[in-house]
């Protein structure tokens, strides 16, 4: 049943089974269970496995194999449990403590006066007792502008433990920061001043990892002092070093559009670029065997040389597992396949760590690495090139077309967009990238840096192209949004006819077209929907308000933010992208407007049979006098107006509190409301409040 060639193969699917669905049933009580199942199974194998020959096991070679894969199954699900921190009995949320020792266990990042990061938490100490404890605590620390605290990776620092559980999405389509950080097994987090801290003057992290910090930092100092142009040293920073520079939006955009921001990203593309170059450098060596384990020596430790110069990031390390088992199995194994081999990757990374799998770079990586192996050489065989120079362009489509479709379903899923150039982008950058990859570390070298004039040409000369080709017309589709399910379905059609094409059948492409038309006609009538969507969301924001107005796909917003505002592109303009709006129209509670169908004048605000009265600043102190029947009072603007002088003929059904009223008024607010059973809603840390009028 388990043939060797696919032994990683095989028992990888029931292991990743196993982690996504013990990550939803995670309890104490599952780890006792999941350990038990374990070693009996493991007991009862091995037994099997013993007294073979005598219990002719040959017999239950079904029962045998399915009884592995629970194994495995269990093994996932237990592995699981186990990196879960909050199940830990130490785990420092489940008592609350006066203060926490702590160290960084990663790169602070800073952005205007805010510093975050990461933190393990070592202990708490509670009146004169201190207690060991484990977990991650995510900080903002807000720092002095005349006396900044410099923190490095592995920094000890005793902050004052005012934590709270990370919020969850309130908003339609927001992004669920809260399910990431749980990826990453963090749980909490807090906002200190820089006074509530106190650095011990002690480092306890990985002396390999600070060591590989530094040394990145050291790099991008030298980057910054030979790159004059700031965006190409960005560039420069972020695809050779994986250091976090601050690349321009129309940069980022224009790599977004042309499907090469993989290129931007350190990866299995950049280490797979330094092994072949590498691979081809030292090809004399391949004469003997003993010259080839010397330079599978010299690959191994030279990789290992260039993950240590970007910070050991994870995505450069999760590719260096990859190529180093890859370049293992080619050196040594006498069966070597590729399946088999990125399976095994893959596995003994889950093992480390379990929550790997909901991480989108691994996901994409290992999805564009099986593309690679399974489909490319099959594309590649379609078309039969003579030209020698022609079939290398070939190949490179060939290796483009076979990873942007096996990753096409979680990109659309992930970024709601695809690039339609994404041939041309690909395909002009894969010469300029290994040309920047290779100068790129061969400038850090004393006196070849003189050469980095050129280095730099090259990225300007990439960038002006790559945001010439995003400029074309129809460059991306944009705004695109499915649902798991629809994810699913794609997937399965996408999987199915991948096989009809490589095994030419015909049955394939029959299943494959059937899903791909239901998956088309929910795309329709979701479609369908938005045209004749009628709704109203009010936004649940920090400090600011803002509601929008949807008729169809276009939508009036009332907010006091701009366009450009990080709090709009983060909370509000999802949303509106998922809702296929296409045409907004700003405006803001101190403008009268009027359109088709929304009116707002005089304090009320009338959208089709929808009615507010808007209770704001201009109003306090003042006596309402009105006889009329409202949906929604909105209240806005910490007004001072006592609601207890509201006239008794104007009547409300719901209770709307902004996120511009402190919390004492908000507080206020809401007592009235369940004094005089009126359904409020607080947008202020709680979901959004929609109201759907076509229903």
């Amino acid at each position: 049943m388990f043939k060797a060639e696919y032994i990683f193969a095989r028992i990888l699917i029931p292991f990743l089974i196993g982690i996504g669905i013990f990550y939803f049933i995670a309890t104490q009580r599952m780890i006792l269970i999941t350990e038990i199942t374990l070693v009996v199974i493991f007991i009862f194998l091995l037994t099997i496995n013993i007294i073979y020959k005598k219990a002719k096991g040959y017999k239950f070679k079904g029962i045998t194999g399915s009884l592995i894969f629970i194994f495995f199954f269990i093994l996932g699900g237990l592995l699981c449990l186990l990196n879960n921190h909050k199940l830990r009995q130490d785990y420092f949320a489940k008592k609350k403590y006066t203060y926490l020792k702590i160290w960084i266990n990663d790169e602070p990042e800073q952005t205007n006066d805010i510093l975050r990061f990461t933190a393990n938490v070592v202990s708490g100490y509670e009146n004169s007792s201190h207690v060991k404890l484990s977990g991650q605590l995510l900080l903002a620390l807000k720092v002095d502008s005349l006396s900044p605290v410099k923190l490095k990776y592995g920094d000890e620092l005793i902050v004052s433990a005012k934590y709270l559980e990370v919020e969850p999405p309130y908003n339609p389509a927001e992004f669920d920061f809260k399910r990431w950080l749980a990826s990453k097994n963090v749980y909490e987090q807090t906002f200190i001043n820089q006074k509530h801290l106190l650095k011990t003057n002690r480092n306890t992290g990985n002396p390999i990892i600070k060591f590989a910090l530094d040394l990145r930092e050291k790099q991008v100092a030298k980057y910054r002092k030979l790159i004059k142009d700031d965006e190409a040293f960005a560039v420069a920073s972020t695809l050779i070093l994986g250091y976090r520079a601050d690349l321009s939006k129309e940069t980022l955009a224009a790599y977004s559009k042309t499907g090469t921001i993989h290129a931007l990203s350190v990866s299995g593309s950049h280490v797979a670029i330094i092994f072949f170059v590498l691979d081809f450098c030292l090809a004399f060596l391949d004469k003997k065997r003993s010259l080839k384990i010397l330079k599978f020596i010299l690959i191994c430790s030279l990789i290992c040389g260039y993950s240590l110069i970007t910070g050991l990031s994870p995505s450069v390390v999760r590719a260096t597992i990859m190529i180093t088992i890859f370049i293992t199995a080619k050196t040594f194994a006498r069966n070597k396949n590729g399946y088999n081999t990125l399976a095994f990757a893959a596995f003994c990374q889950l093992i480390y760590n379990p929550f790997l799998i909901w991480d989108v770079g691994f996901q994409l990586s290992y999805l564009s690495v099986f593309g690679l192996i399974y489909l490319q050489p099959k594309i590649y065989k379609w078309i039969y090139v003579k030209n020698k120079w022609l079939n290398k362009v070939w190949q490179l489509i060939a290796l483009s077309l076979s990873a942007q479709l096996v990753t096409f379903p979680l990109c659309i899923y992930y970024f709601h967009q695809f690039p339609v150039y994404f041939l041309i982008g690909n395909l002009f950058i894969s010469i300029p990238l290994i040309f920047i990859m290779v100068l790129g570390i061969a400038i850090l070298v004393p006196f070849i840096d003189k050469i980095s004039p050129i280095f730099e040409w090259i990225i300007v000369t990439t960038n002006t192209v790559l945001k010439r080709i995003a400029d074309l017309p129809f460059s991306t589709f944009s705004s695109v949004w499915i649902t798991l399910p629809e994810l699913i379905l794609m997937s399965i059609a996408l999987g199915l006819l991948i096989y009809g094409l490589v095994g030419k059948s015909a049955k394939f492409y029959i299943f494959s077209a059937l899903i791909y038309v239901a998956c088309s006609a929910i795309t329709l009538y979701n479609d369908w929907t938005a045209i004749h969507q009628k709704k109203i969301i009010f936004f649940t924001l920090r400090k600011n308000y803002a509601a929008a107005f949807i008729d169809g796909k276009t939508a009036i917003l009332l907010t006091d933010l701009s366009s450009d505002d990080r709090n709009y592109e983060f909370f509000i303009e999802p949303a509106l992208q998922q809702s296929q709006i296409n045409a907004i129209r700003f405006t803001n509670l101190e403008r009268d407007t009027v359109s088709k169908n929304f009116i707002k004048k005089d304090n009320q605000i009338v959208f089709y049979k929808y009615n507010i009265l808007l209770i704001d600043e201009h109003l306090n102190y003042k006596k309402i006098v009105i006889d009329s029947k409202f949906s929604s009072v909105w209240l806005t603007a910490n007004n001072k107006y006592n609601l207890q002088n509201l006239p008794k003929e104007l009547t409300f059904r719901h209770l709307i509190i902004d996120a511009t009223n402190k919390d004492y008024k908000i507080a206020t607010f809401k007592k009235f409301a369940e004094n005089n059973k009126i359904e409020a809603h607080i947008l202020k840390k709680n979901p959004a409040y929609l109201v759907y009028l076509t229903q």
